[in-house]
């Protein structure tokens, strides 16, 4: 992988599914075993440095020319599991949902059309040959998607507050010393079930919305890896634009859990108490997205 810069670069949030080496072609299986035993594993950091790298250039690279080698590593009970990258796969997929973010003079200016529109033609030629392709992460940026948080529990909630240098500070690496972390680590069979728990409470509520869309979408990409797989919900560089009291306090999953299990009792006061705390909690961070 080549070498980046230390700069740190926030604020994207992550959903990875982690899946056991058995889960690949043979090929692809020694390929990563091979990569697990490297004693410098990149981190997410490395990742979306080089991916923004891509952008610098005139005219700016949005998509990678090769899709990436490298991979997350995880050993769980004992099984090394891996999560590929995808880069490529994941930026074409990004590109599509850019007019959602920006007005169009500003895209045209961030992206010219031509970049925008070879893009689209390579990645349609790709998918013809790749049909069942699907990326391993999903990417937010300023907020981590409430349905997310329906995959895990509270329990499984593993807080480090590191050792930066003052709270919601932004630099590089070496003068913010180590990052905090904030993340869930849930069994693949766990994060389906709580899907379909979650469904069949929300569809019981309500007809549709943005939440039961969000999370049937959220539930067919799981069903697309191996049942021992590990999903892993990780904070990522949002942590270095909240403070470390925010992030402490911070129990998303555990206000999703108790609205949910509200609406399965059919106590609508309840679970309009713990969605409130989640509006307010995430208003909050999309207010220093807006004041950026």
């Amino acid at each position: 992988m080549p070498k980046v810069s230390s700069v740190i670069v926030p604020y994207a949030t992550y959903l990875r599914v982690y899946e056991p080496l058995t889960a690949f072609p043979e090929l692809e299986r020694s390929h990563w075993a091979r990569y697990a035993r490297r004693p410098d594993l990149p981190s997410y950091q490395d990742e979306l440095r080089l991916a923004l790298a891509g952008v610098v250039p005139t005219p700016p690279v949005p998509v990678p020319v090769r899709e990436s080698e490298d991979a997350f590593v995880l050993e769980v009970d004992g099984v090394v599991c891996v999560c590929p990258w995808r880069t490529r796969l994941r930026g074409w997929q990004a590109l599509g949902e850019l007019a959602e973010e920006f007005p169009l003079p500003v895209l045209d200016v961030l992206l010219p059309p031509f970049v925008r529109r070879q893009a689209a033609e390579d990645y349609e030629r790709w998918m013809t040959a790749h049909p069942e392709a699907r990326p391993w992460i999903r990417t937010a940026t300023w907020q981590v998607p409430i349905n997310w948080f329906v995959l895990v529990s509270d329990e499984e909630r593993e807080y480090d507050e590191g050792c930066r240098s003052s709270p919601g500070s932004v630099g590089s690496a070496s003068s913010t010393g180590e990052a905090p972390v904030l993340r869930y680590r849930t069994p693949m069979v766990e994060a389906r079930r709580r899907v379909a728990r979650g469904l069949r409470a929300l569809k019981t509520a309500m007809d549709e919305g943005p939440l039961i869309d969000g999370l049937v979408d959220v539930g067919r990409w799981l069903e697309e890896f191996h049942p021992r797989s590990l999903v892993e919900l990780d904070y990522g560089g949002l942590v270095h634009a909240l403070p470390a009291g925010v992030l402490e306090d911070d129990h998303s999953a555990a206000d999703v859990a108790e609205g949910i299990a509200a609406l399965r009792r059919g106590d609508g006061v309840t679970a309009g108490e713990a969605y409130g705390r989640l509006v307010e909690r995430w208003r909050s961070v999309r207010d220093l997205r807006s004041a950026n």
